[in-house]
Parts: C-alpha cells; sequence; structure tokens
C-alpha cells in the first residue's frame, strides 16, 4: 500500500519522524463547533447523515491538523440492523429498551448487510475521504463483549454483573449472541474498508471488567475471529481496551497491527507485553483539565518510556472529556508534533 502518511507508517512499525497524533471522540463536545450542531441534531441523527456525520469528522481536522480522522458514527450502530431498539440517552449513553436475557431474543436478530442498512455511513466515507487529502480515515466498530454488555445490562454499566452472570450460567445464549454480534462486525467493518477507510479500530471499551480466564475463554474468540476477517483487507487493525494491563498478553494475541492501551497501563511495561505490534496510548484525558506545564510533563514521561523504537502512535488513554479546553487541545497537538 502506497500512502504519505505518519500515522500509516507508525501503525505497520515503520521508522517516522515523529509520532503521529490522534484522539479517540476528537470530534465531539470539547468544540463550540459540534456543541452548535447538537442544538439542532441528536447524535443519531449527525451520525446517519452523510453531510452532517462529514462536517463533523472534519471539524478536529481543521482546527487542531492531527495525524489522522476518525469516523464519526456511534458504537451502537451495529446493533440497530439487529432489530434491537436502542437510543442515545444525553448524560446516559446507550439504552436498550428490551435487554437480553433469553435465546429466542437473539434468535430472532436479523442479518446485518452493509449496502442495504449502511449506505449512509458508506457515502459518509467517500466524502470525507474527499476532503481529507492525505490524512487517513479511521473506521471503527464496539468489540462483541462491549456491545453484548450494552445489550444485557440495558445501558452503561460499571461491574457488568448481568453480562457476567449470564456468561456464566448461560453459555448456549452467550455463545449465540456473541457469534452473531462477530458477524455483524465483520460486516460493518469490511463495509467500512471497502467504502475507503484506511484503517480500522475494535473497541472494546469495558472488558477490563474481566479476569484473564475469562477474557481468554469468553470473548478472545470472537475478537480473534473478527481480526483474522479483516487480515486480507490490507489495512492496519487495532485492537482498543480500557483497564486491560492484567490480561495484555491475551488482549494482544489477535492478529492485528496495533495494540491500544489505556493510562492504567505503563507504555513500557505494555510494549514488552504485545511484542512486535505497534502501541497507540495513553495520556490519561482527564490530564487534559491540568496546568499545560503539567501536562508537558507528562508527555515528555510518554516519550521517555516508549522510547525511538518504530510503532508507536500517540494518543489519550480513552475519548477525550467534554470539558477539555480547546486552547489545550491545540497545545498539546503542536507540543507532540514539535518532538
Amino acid at each position: 500500500m502506497k500512502h504519505n502518511s505518519l500515522f500509516l507508517d507508525a501503525a505497520y512499525c515503520k521508522k517516522t519522524a515523529r509520532a503521529p497524533i490522534w484522539f479517540m471522540r476528537q470530534a465531539g463536545r470539547y468544540m463550540e463547533e459540534y456543541r452548535k450542531l447538537r442544538q439542532k441534531f441528536g447524535i443519531l441523527e449527525i451520525a446517519t447523515t452523510p453531510e452532517l456525520a462529514t462536517e463533523v469528522c472534519l471539524q478536529p481536522i481543521r482546527a487542531f491538523h492531527f495525524d489522522a480522522a476518525i469516523i464519526f458514527a456511534d458504537i451502537i450502530l451495529p446493533l440497530i440492523p439487529l432489530g434491537v431498539k436502542v437510543t442515545i440517552a444525553d448524560g446516559v449513553g446507550p439504552v436498550v429498551d428490551e435487554p437480553i436475557t433469553r435465546l429466542e431474543q437473539v434468535n430472532k436478530f436479523d442479518t446485518v448487510e452493509w449496502q442495504r442498512d449502511f449506505a449512509f455511513l458508506e457515502k459518509t466515507i467517500k466524502m470525507v475521504r474527499k476532503e481529507l487529502g492525505e490524512t487517513p480515515l479511521i473506521g471503527f466498530s464496539g468489540a462483541p463483549f462491549t456491545l453484548a454488555g450494552y445489550l444485557i445490562e440495558g445501558g452503561p454499566s460499571r461491574a457488568f454483573l448481568k453480562t457476567k452472570s449470564l456468561m456464566y450460567r448461560e453459555p448456549k445464549v452467550w455463545d449465540t449472541l456473541m457469534k452473531k454480534l462477530t458477524s455483524a462486525v465483520i460486516t460493518y467493518l469490511q463495509g467500512q474498508i471497502e467504502s475507503g477507510v484506511q484503517a480500522v479500530q475494535l473497541f472494546d471499551s469495558w472488558v477490563g471488567v474481566l479476569s484473564p480466564r475469562d477474557y481468554e475463554t469468553y470473548v478472545l474468540p470472537y475478537s480473534q475471529e473478527i481480526f483474522s476477517a479483516l487480515g486480507n483487507k490490507r489495512v492496519p487493525r487495532i485492537h482498543f481496551g480500557t483497564n486491560t494491563f492484567g490480561m495484555l498478553q491475551e488482549f494482544s494475541r489477535v492478529d492485528c497491527e496495533v495494540i491500544g492501551v489505556d493510562w492504567r497501563s505503563p507504555l513500557g511495561a505494555s510494549r514488552n507485553s504485545i511484542g512486535k505490534k505497534a502501541i497507540q496510548g495513553n495520556l490519561d484525558p482527564a490530564l487534559l483539565l491540568a496546568p499545560f506545564e503539567i501536562i508537558k510533563k507528562r508527555v515528555d514521561g510518554i516519550f521517555n518510556e516508549i522510547g525511538s523504537k518504530p510503532g508507536f502512535i500517540f494518543n489519550l488513554g480513552h475519548g477525550i472529556l467534554p470539558e477539555t479546553p480547546r486552547d489545550t487541545v491545540q497545545r498539546l497537538v503542536e507540543y507532540v508534533q514539535s518532538k
């Protein structure tokens, strides 16, 4: 693949002049431009309207010149074609009308088809690529475990007790649910790649609630199936999870190019755990609320820890917070790009 991109080179562990930088949720509520749109439109309305999604995706690229863009969508989009009734409640997140408790509910899921169900996203990707020039575009999806968590809990959760209980008590329901979600995610990500995204990230945002043994038993086989299915698409694949340091060897066993880690995971030790893969991370998003001198010291610490070995992508350890000052984002991007 020919390209002119720090981000793509770093993802393939090629030597780069500097570390590329992008942020999870870099298009969002910390930007006034986005907040103005949200006064008129809901998140799903923006995500499913190509003109609006394109504008939101491009806002942080125009403002801060990140080294990669990420398509504006929502983690719940692959659930909707399955027939799940799900909404996004302000200040809460995804809310599922009828949480999954029985096999009969899972067996009623429809099959996901890219052209039928995501024509809007295909159009958005093509529109964004036309505007981005040489800046690469990242596609993404929630991972099966994280999506299953929303479906079973009925919404966000801290402990995911209902999810774990079903996982332990109802292995047939769990396996059927994870297989259907895995198939949907594969279709969703393959469609994004074929429409023009140049990298994909699988967000397993809540998998850190599991033990390494449970992750290996109940989650890893499905995640591995997704990455294996995307292996012939010739784009870098990023596997991201939060609070995964205790299971990082297991988490890194999937067939991907990049492992994303959060701020709880020391980069040096994490790199040793993931082997030859590139690493992405991992400034605590809360640090962007601190004085900039403190931020600079933490950034310097990250670069000192990661060293000069190729294959590092600077990012936050999770999504940027809505309270983040715009000026801090600008200064941070410029500081990282100057190193």
